[in-house]
């Protein structure tokens, strides 16, 4: 019989405590893993729901505000934030969204909303802040319903559009657009030409063609030009509503009447608004304007054609000094001559004469510079006329306006005025003007301009479109629609 060795027989407890241990540390710890992971897919789906549940408000916001487009205020008349139960399919509790709004400045129709989402069975919460906004008609530089033509000396940076024909002889930092594929161009005879056409020589040649341009005509293809039109031109495209882009005068009338400054029919020539940075006006009745110069007269049968300027000595009287209105709006029952600047305003000032008759029109003219302080989109006005919105026969040599200018319906410019022949004098030296700027927008129902074919006007003419308008317009300016667009999404 064989004895055993007792002395090896604790030899593998060791090596088995040691594994032991470290299999209990490993099971240990991913059993910490699995536990860690479970908890945060856990809380990674409770916030997935929070956000959800942040969404659904601002969803549920844009709404409200699709069936009540004013309404900041959740239907409450009270002021937020405003607190919703969200409920599953058999109506339980799951959680709730709280709002916050921000309402539009006057005039802007950027509304900010801020939505915080929270699951009934956690306190995780997630923030969305969305703002929102009904673009205005204001999303061109120009947008005419009338056949259009931009000369030579004319500088376009913003879009342009035309319900008809365009013929374009500047230079355009934008695209430029028509509802024509082809039209024919009433600056010379015979032939359609593209819907937006150039009568630009080619380079390295310089100057214009005034005659019909094949190569700008079917069947050629169109070519880029990328020396008139930098980004480009594009036809046919929808027509714009120009019944919906001239607004409505009789509400700016009654809303000015209720809560503005409305001003009756002068019983002379018009009035003459001043504008001041310390958000006051002066108000002039006119009673004079500068008679026309020996020869100068209407020759091509221009409607409503005169100086329309006032005259230097005895053309007004002053009437008073006020403040500019808390809701932006101006009416005037008459014709309106305005000038000055601002600082920090946010106007609308229109000129109209109700019943609506055609021979009765009123209009707007600018003859001295018309400013903003502020370019960031502090400061806002809008011209509206019933009629013209004119540059008159005295108007300042280098004129700048900034507004965005709308004629219901009559037409953006400047009157023709004759210029010397044979040793007559005409409507010399004011048939040339230097430079006209422009910056803000231009709708205009008929044809567009302040120069002519013959050099006489403004010899320069900048047009500087202020993208602030498009969201943030000047008050009861038209919009394109009435729903609201998100312009930014973020979490906070």
């Amino acid at each position: 019989m064989k004895n055993l060795n007792l002395k090896n027989k604790g030899g593998l407890l060791v090596p088995i405590i040691i594994f032991s241990s470290v299999a209990l540390v490993v099971i240990g710890s991913i059993i910490k893993w699995t536990q860690i992971t479970i908890e945060a897919n856990r809380q990674l789906i409770t916030r997935e729901k929070a956000i959800q549940l942040a969404e659904s408000g601002i969803d549920y916001y844009r709404w409200h505000l699709a069936h009540s487009q004013s309404d900041y205020q959740d239907g409450t008349g009270l002021p937020g934030p405003y607190v919703h139960e969200v409920r599953d399919k058999d109506g339980n509790v799951v959680g709730e969204f709280v709002l916050d709004i921000t309402p539009p400045i006057i005039g802007s129709t950027k509304v900010r909303i801020e939505s915080t989402g929270t699951l009934a069975s956690s306190t995780i919460s997630r923030k969305i802040r969305v703002e929102m906004a009904i673009p205005s008609l204001a999303k061109y530089a120009v947008a005419a319903n009338d056949v259009m033509r931009f000369g030579e000396g004319t500088e376009v940076f913003g879009p342009v559009h035309s319900n008809q024909g365009i013929h374009f002889d500047g230079l355009a930092h934008n695209i430029i657009t028509s509802s024509l594929a082809l039209y024919n161009d009433p600056d010379h005879e015979n032939n359609d030409e593209f819907g937006v056409h150039t009568h630009v020589n080619i380079p390295p040649d310089s100057g214009i063609n005034e005659n019909f341009r094949p190569l700008e005509a079917s069947p050629n293809s169109v070519m880029s030009r990328t020396d008139v039109f930098e980004v480009g031109r594009q036809f046919p495209v929808p027509v714009i509503d120009f019944v919906g882009l001239t607004g409505n005068l009789a509400n700016i009338k009654s809303d000015a009447q209720a809560n503005g400054h409305y001003f009756a029919a002068s019983g002379s020539q018009g009035y003459h608004l001043v504008l001041k940075t310390d958000d006051t006006f002066d108000v002039y009745v006119v009673n004079n304007l500068e008679p026309t110069p020996n020869g100068c007269t209407l020759v091509i049968g221009q409607q409503g054609w005169g100086t329309w300027s006032i005259r230097s000595v005895g053309g007004e009287v002053f009437l008073g000094n006020y403040g500019f209105p808390s809701n932006g709006l101006i009416f005037v029952e008459d014709n309106v001559w305005v000038n000055g600047q601002i600082n920090g305003a946010r106007l609308t000032i229109a000129a109209g004469r109700f019943p609506d008759n055609p021979a009765q029109r009123k209009s707007i003219t600018v003859n001295n510079d018309l400013l903003y302080t502020n370019y960031d989109g502090t400061d806002v006005l809008a011209l509206v006329a019933q009629n013209n919105i004119n540059a008159g026969l005295v108007s300042e040599n280098d004129l700048r306006i900034d507004a965005a200018m709308i004629a219901q319906n009559g037409r953006v410019g400047r009157y023709y005025y004759r210029p010397p022949t044979g040793g007559n004098d005409r409507c010399s030296p004011y048939h040339l003007r230097n430079e006209i700027t422009l910056y803000g927008m231009i709708a205009t129902y008929q044809r567009y301009g302040f120069s002519y074919n013959d050099g006489t006007g403004y010899q320069i003419r900048n047009i500087i479109y202020d993208a602030n308008l498009l969201y943030s317009p000047p008050p009861s300016f038209p919009l394109t629609s009435d729903q609201y667009e998100i312009l930014s999404w973020e979490e906070i």
